[in-house]
């Protein structure tokens, strides 16, 4: 048995083309141009990658891009006020904070300060509670692209059982919530799980998003299952997984890679997140 490949690479650049097709549409019936505006805080290596290629994507799609990089000794004040401005400018649609921030600011300041309209990364307490209460509201971009991708691959999620494996605030917590609004019945598993495999096991789905490279082998993976690696761990120049690919691949029914998953599909996530903040503000 080998596991069908959820290819998140060409999903989410179909989702760029015909986010690219809304955007002319927005500007042609309403004269607004979706705008993004990302803040980076300090120059570690990844985030920068990461912030680039959030700019490159606005640049496909054709919106409005505003990237401000402040430097590391920023106060939690500046960022404040930079926030503030972002929220009462017409131009910006949807605003973020590329994390995680150095350790003297003030993350959930900074989140909770970003208008909930404009909140595409889901990260304002508003949207944590709507997304709680099964209200409408933008949730983070990873569990959307979870979400997306076990759909597009024709996985019914009502009923069955998923394992996330991770309880951060930005992946495991919100894509479990996810899966419950989807009917799923859900296990969120972490550090301190007793007999981690003999949960796994029994995944129908599994959301691997632990940040430990490939800690996830084929033999403790229900067979058939969907398997969801979020992981992106840089070892030496290469990227891998939080799932060990070469085993799980032969049990798993079905899979995504590292790179080219779950990773393109978030930034997708984000566009799409910011398209449907600047439909609300036309």
């Amino acid at each position: 048995m080998s596991a069908i490949i959820i290819d998140g690479k060409n999903a989410a650049k179909e989702i760029r083309r015909q986010i690219r097709q809304e955007v002319e549409l927005l500007i042609a019936e309403k004269g607004v141009r979706p705008g993004l505006a990302v803040i980076l805080v300090g120059s570690d290596p990844a985030s920068q990658v990461y912030v680039d290629n959030k700019e490159k994507d606005c640049t496909i799609v054709g919106f409005h891009s505003e990237v401000y990089k402040l430097p590391e000794t920023t106060a939690t004040g500046e960022l404040l006020s930079l926030i503030r401005r972002l929220d009462d400018d017409p131009a910006i649609h949807g605003i973020l904070v590329q994390h995680p921030l150095p350790a003297h600011l003030d993350e959930s300041a900074a989140f909770g300060t970003i208008d909930p309209k404009k909140d595409v990364d889901g990260f304002n307490l508003i949207n944590v509670g709507l997304l709680m209460t099964g209200g409408k509201s933008f949730v983070p971009c990873t569990p959307r692209a979870i979400i997306w991708l076990l759909k597009n691959a024709g996985i019914d999620i009502k009923g069955k059982h998923a394992v996330v494996v991770g309880r951060s605030n930005i992946v495991g917590k919100p894509t479990a919530m996810m899966l419950l609004n989807e009917n799923a019945t859900v296990t969120v598993c972490h550090s301190k799980t007793i007999d981690l495999s003999s949960v796994t096991s029994q995944a129908d789905i599994l959301v691997a998003a632990i940040g430990r490279p490939e800690f996830i082998k084929g033999d403790i993976i229900k067979p058939g299952a969907a398997v969801i690696d979020v992981g992106i761990n840089r070892l030496g120049d290469g990227m891998i997984g939080d799932v060990e690919f070469s085993s799980a691949v032969e049990v798993a029914g079905w899979i995504t890679p590292v790179p080219g998953g779950v990773g393109p599909m978030t930034r997708a996530m984000l566009l799409q997140n910011t398209l449907e903040a600047a439909k609300q503000y036309g």
